[in-house]
């Protein structure tokens, strides 16, 4: 049995609500699943809602966890695609659902700390100005305490500005967002594999202003796989659009733009996947 309220909730009703978006596929992992939908549904400031976007068919084991948490509990509402159609839409159609001001954004099989909530929330009440705030993650191999990379972001507006110019600026999976800013630059537009970095260049474009904590707010599951996903010719034909979207935006300069695009050819092009991996493990993690 899932327990809605624990002995950390208590002080809750001095947080504003906020909603929870997640979406769900055929091939998720049902175990992970569970745990990530139960890191959010206790955190120590619980969610008015979880909306799931039910990307498609799934199997049988994905759909007893779901119906579980459907039967107990309460706030978790569902929204079903009758076929796959990807995660920019199904986050998206999550976001049209919430009828919260605030949205968290949380991935299938990754593991929120207790606290995170609590510390965003605590972030947005003490600077009211700040449209999304998100926090630094840790890479785990099968269990989160197999710790095996850690990816750290700027917390400064200012910062996260000129990050933005070399790489995405944000945890995606750690992000707290204003719907109404959200709503304003557009929601999520599919991008292959960029729909988030994509996301982040409109909304600064919008003059929305950004954040991040120092503090590690979700554990994320990784493997070998990762940095396979992270090569070859589409994703780098992906990068490359993006890259060329903020030269067009004017948010970064031609040398810049011809730096970043050949870097990301030798990266996700010409390295092969083994020497990609201990790349990303050496220079882009701690």
């Amino acid at each position: 049995m899932i327990n809605n309220m624990n002995s950390h909730n208590m002080n809750t009703t001095k947080y504003p609500a906020y909603s929870v978006c997640m979406s769900v596929y055929k091939n998720d992992n049902p175990t992970h699943f569970l745990s990530a939908l139960r890191s959010m549904a206790q955190q120590t400031v619980v969610p008015a809602e979880i909306v799931l976007v039910v990307d498609g068919p799934v199997t049988e084991s994905l759909e007893t966890v779901i119906q579980l948490f459907t039967k107990e509990y309460r706030t978790l509402k569902v929204v079903r695609f009758a076929n796959n159609q990807g995660l920019a839409k199904a986050r998206q159609a999550a976001v049209t659902q919430t009828t919260q001001h605030i949205i968290a954004v949380m991935d299938s099989d990754d593991i929120a700390v207790p606290n995170r909530i609590e510390l965003q929330i605590q972030y947005l009440l003490q600077h009211p100005e700040t449209d999304v705030v998100g926090g630094q993650i840790e890479e785990f191999i099968d269990t989160p305490n197999n710790i095996v990379g850690k990816r750290i972001v700027p917390c400064s507006h200012e910062e996260l500005m000129q990050y933005m110019k070399a790489r995405c600026p944000f945890n995606h999976v750690t992000i707290l967002v204003k719907k109404s800013a959200l709503v304003q630059a557009g929601g999520y537009i599919d991008w292959h594999y960029n729909e988030d970095y994509y996301l982040w260049i409109r909304m600064a474009l919008a003059n929305c202003r950004f954040a991040n904590l120092p503090d590690t707010l979700v554990r994320v599951r990784v493997g070998k796989e990762m940095y396979k996903r992270r090569g070859g010719w589409k994703y780098f034909k992906s990068e490359r659009g993006i890259q060329r979207l903020m030269l067009q935006k004017h948010i970064i300069s031609l040398p810049r733009y011809c730096y970043n695009v050949l870097i990301r050819f030798i990266l996700q092009v010409v390295m092969p996947n083994r020497l990609r991996g201990w790349v990303f493990q050496t220079f882009a993690r701690k």
